[in-house]
């Protein structure tokens, strides 16, 4: 199954017999986070319009959980995310869509943690909310509760001792900005740089203006010119484990699996005994 999907087809599959569940996840990192504000949060955005059907969730209270030396985005209580999206309606057996304002970051989260806890059927508009071309509506779904039952594995999940030993014997991409990852400027955590034997691989490259994926074939070739195919051991991190889950999402468009570290670089520059390296090249 295609990880992402086209408003078209959106339309579409809105019409059928089993519709998907909608989720809209509409947020955006505020730099105030470094100094403990909340982070941009799109519920208003919501309220004032949002495609029929759709029940808002929060990224930063129902996916992940409070920030600390986890990271600041760190993984969510398994059973208060369970209980969120069954408020959500979310169920075992129907299909979910997740949007957002475009960027495409916070979808994919909560694309990579239904998926990561055992959801079937996950998929992200491509492109986000300005992609639809349908009518909005300023009504609040009273969903169906749903059976929705996460049941996390290993699989798919890599701590900060995985992700150095994974940079060090498959491939470790940085999702960052280019100048995050060579130190040159760090607006957010502790200390710039990167973890030694990460490789750059800006998520922002994946997509095309407007925000939509490179097509499939395109991706690929990205992903082995870093160094990263078919078969090859992946992670990914980012700075707190957001814009990492749009790379894994873009790795997976590719037909490429690969693992995410969640705590990212905001849990692994808050210890200052790990290593940290800076410049262009990975070690």
């Amino acid at each position: 199954m295609n990880a992402i999907i086209s408003a078209s087809e959106l339309t579409s599959d809105l019409a059928s017999d089993n519709p998907p569940v909608l989720l809209d996840v509409r947020w955006q990192l505020s730099l105030a986070k470094a100094a403990g504000e909340p982070s941009f949060d799109g519920r208003a955005e919501y309220a004032a319009g949002h495609i029929p059907g759709a029940v808002y969730v929060d990224l930063d209270r129902e996916l992940a959980g409070p920030p600390g030396a986890g990271g600041r985005h760190p993984l969510p209580d398994v059973a208060e995310f369970g209980a969120a999206m069954r408020r959500a309606g979310v169920s075992s057996a129907a299909p979910v869509v997740v949007y957002d304002g475009g960027q495409g970051w916070a979808a994919a989260r909560a694309w990579w943690l239904l998926r990561w806890t055992g959801h079937p059927d996950v998929r992200v508009l491509d492109g986000g909310l300005p992609a639809w071309e349908g009518e909005l509506s300023v009504d609040t779904p009273q969903p169906a509760a749903g059976d929705f039952r996460p049941t996390p594995t290993s699989a798919g999940l890599l701590d900060a001792d995985g992700a150095a030993a994974l940079a060090r014997s498959g491939v470790l991409l940085d999702a960052r900005a280019g100048e995050r990852y060579r130190g040159d400027v760090e607006p957010i955590d502790r200390v710039g740089g990167h973890i030694p034997g990460a490789v750059s691989a800006p998520t922002t490259d994946n997509v095309a203006p407007g925000g939509r994926f490179l097509p499939a074939q395109e991706l690929g070739a990205r992903f082995k010119a870093l160094g990263a195919s078919d078969g090859s051991q992946v992670g990914v991190y980012c700075g707190s484990g957001v814009s990492g889950a749009h790379e894994v999402l873009a790795l997976a468009v590719a037909g490429i699996p690969a693992a995410l570290y969640v705590g990212s670089w905001s849990e692994w520059s808050s210890d200052p005994s790990r290593p940290v390296a800076v410049g262009p090249d990975p070690q």
